[in-house]
């Protein structure tokens, strides 16, 4: 274990229990829609993480969900970037609902190549680094052997921008990720929803989901658990098959035999969108 990930899991765990000691339902404000939610809490857990990192590596740049970091962008020739989210699932933080977590990935030039998410109610530390595993409190972690879509849980979610999307067409939008959903769910066994992208990501290295898509999400919700699907065996790209990268729009991720089904569906929404969305010709 490096120096960085030592402190990489200190400080998540630090951040988790900080979350646990606040009153959970206590929105103070939004961000770019009336259902994108922060709190005081993400803004604690995102300062105690942010303070600690500028303490221990002020050469290093960060970026992170509140707007505290150092960029605002994504950028290859970044030599160390950390990606912070302080509270991944504030929507169910602020009801009570028992699903989010803390996360913490440091890129290298756009390569990630650390990753920690902890889930502080289940006390479940999940951490990977490039070329050492995928590890779970100690026990290592591999991807699931589900060969059929037909027998597979998947994730999803529904990003505030899709929200946005299909709000303002009243319907199915392109971007609203009802297509793809549409498309996906009857050829698995099950999709859930859970709302905290990494958690899903997580439970995907250890077995537990079988694939996972969406888009519209931001770098660090995406960075960690990218790292741990591949260090547990697993494949990772955007929704057309080519390499993810922190900048990416769209994210697919699978046990690795699934991830040729699952695109292919993909693209099967995406011609679904181009259909219903003909632009109409004169005389029409």
């Amino acid at each position: 274990m490096t120096d960085r990930l030592d402190f990489a899991l200190e400080t998540a765990r630090r951040a988790g229990t900080l979350l646990r000691g606040f009153e959970q339902r206590q929105a103070v404000g939004y961000k770019s829609s009336e259902i994108d939610i922060v709190t005081a809490a993400d803004l604690a857990s995102e300062r105690l993480i942010v303070d600690a990192i500028r303490a221990r590596f002020p050469e290093h740049s960060i970026l992170s969900e509140e707007g505290l970091g150092d960029l605002h962008r994504v950028a290859a020739e970044v030599p160390h970037l950390w990606l912070v989210d302080p509270l991944d699932g504030t929507v169910n933080y602020a009801h009570g609902f028992p699903v989010w977590g803390v996360t913490l990935a440091l890129a290298e030039r756009g390569r990630v190549v650390l990753g920690v998410i902890y889930d502080p109610l289940r006390d479940e530390m999940f951490w990977a680094e490039e070329g050492q595993g995928a590890w779970c409190n100690g026990q290592k972690l591999h991807v699931s052997t589900t060969g059929r879509l037909r027998e597979a849980l998947v994730a999803t979610g529904f990003a505030y921008q899709r929200a946005a999307l299909s709000s303002a067409s009243h319907g199915d939008a392109p971007g609203d990720n009802l297509a793809e959903f549409g498309v996906i769910m009857p050829r698995v066994q099950g999709i859930r929803r859970a709302g905290a992208a990494t958690l899903d990501l997580a439970y995907l290295a250890a077995g537990r989901l079988d694939a996972y898509w969406e888009m519209y999400l931001q770098p660090w919700d995406w960075a960690a658990g990218t790292l741990l699907v591949q260090e547990a065996g697993g494949q990772v790209s955007d929704l057309t098959g080519a390499p993810w990268s922190p900048g990416t729009n769209g994210l697919a991720a699978s046990n690795g035999l699934l991830h040729a089904e699952l695109l292919a569906l993909l693209r099967q929404a995406d011609g679904r969108h181009a259909q219903t969305h003909v632009e109409p010709k004169d005389g029409d």
